[in-house]
């Protein structure tokens, strides 16, 4: 069974996840976060694969992605970075990115260096539901692979119903249509968003991304899905106080505690 699978069976609420820059701070920094934030008792990890053009990502994920790349992080590195992360880590792990450095790659190496890795799913927001189930579905089932897609504010009912059709793991829901970033609380409108979708009663969990950086965020995101998903606050605490493993378990305590 795949793990996220396990994860969500075994925890239907208050799940975190946090989304690190690989080869952000340092080149060699990835599978030591990775490490001390399981230690913290994070619940899934997305690892983002810098690209020079994020444009779904705010300035402090972009800043990570463009400092990532000077430090000469790239695809073929962070799976040599990986080859035995499954010897101490257990939790969800997840890839995410944008879809042209993955086609360079190429997709079945791609997919079958994922499977190698003990990799989960994978978050490629410009890879169109369409086009992952004419070309690319049955790459990820062979290698074990869920492909997660994201919804948004603007998708409407008839798109999302299908998303959750061909979606396995979760559905990624976006909170807002603007770009990653940290925001403090959610409007109105956004609340109602979530209540919507909720009352869809979607076969796959929820889990909330874009804009959760506290407690009360990830609260008030915890109360209207599975879960919330945490990148830039975490991202601009790693620039402004660096990779240290009690900083690190810190931060996940005054999230989720």
């Amino acid at each position: 069974m795949n793990r996220i699978d396990k994860l969500f069976q075994k925890k239907r609420k208050n799940i975190l996840s946090i989304y690190i820059t690989a080869g952000y701070p340092l080149i060699d920094s990835t599978t030591e976060i990775i490490k001390y934030l399981s230690d913290s008792g994070v619940d899934m990890i997305e690892i983002g694969m810098p690209f020079s053009d994020p444009l779904a990502d705010g300035p402090v994920i972009q800043g990570s992605s463009e400092q990532a790349l000077k430090n000469g992080m790239n695809i073929k590195l962070l799976f040599d970075q990986l080859a035995d992360i499954r010897k101490t880590i257990t939790i969800p792990l997840l890839l995410m990115g944008y879809i042209n450095p993955v086609l360079r790659f190429g997709m079945e190496n791609f997919c079958r260096k994922c499977a190698d890795t003990g990799i989960d799913g994978i978050i490629l927001p410009d890879l169109t539901p369409e086009l992952y189930s004419e070309h690319y579905s049955g790459l990820f089932e062979e290698s074990g692979l869920y492909n997660i897609l994201l919804i948004s504010p603007q998708t409407d009912d008839e798109r999302i119903m299908m998303i959750d059709r061909i979606s396995r793991g979760f559905v990624y829901m976006v909170s807002s249509s603007s770009t990653t970033g940290i925001r403090r609380s959610f409007s109105g409108g956004q609340i109602a968003y979530f209540r919507r979708i909720m009352e869809m009663k979607l076969h796959n969990p929820l889990m909330i991304g874009f804009g959760i950086s506290d407690k009360g965020s990830f609260d008030i995101a915890c109360r209207e899905a599975a879960g919330a998903i945490i990148g830039s606050a975490f991202i601009k605490m790693l620039y402004e106080k660096g990779a240290d493993p009690e900083v690190i378990r810190r931060f996940i305590n005054e999230v989720s505690t």
